[in-house]
């Protein structure tokens, strides 16, 4: 179920294909389409932002890892996406 991004009030950011790309390969698509829409356009934006190649490697990871996990937002916790066994 697509999520509503028209209440951001940050700018919206595009999901790029290397992003995309991660998602499919690591098998976490469903847990990102589950995130609110804040969320996925967050870690869009925090992962693009960075100026060196090596930290958009590192927030993806962190990102991936987390969505696997589930519980944890940007190293908070997240009780809404704790997975259920």
């Amino acid at each position: 179920m697509p999520q509503d991004f028209s209440k951001l009030k940050r700018e919206k950011h595009s999901l790029s294909e290397y992003i995309k790309q991660a998602l499919i390969e690591n098998n976490v698509v469903s847990d990102y389409e589950k995130r609110p829409a804040y969320q996925q356009n967050d870690y869009i934006a925090w992962i693009e932002r960075a100026k060196k190649q090596k930290t958009k490697e590192k927030r993806l990871m962190q990102m991936i890892e987390e969505l696997k996990a589930g519980g944890v937002y940007m190293k908070m916790k997240h009780p809404a996406s704790i997975k259920k066994e």
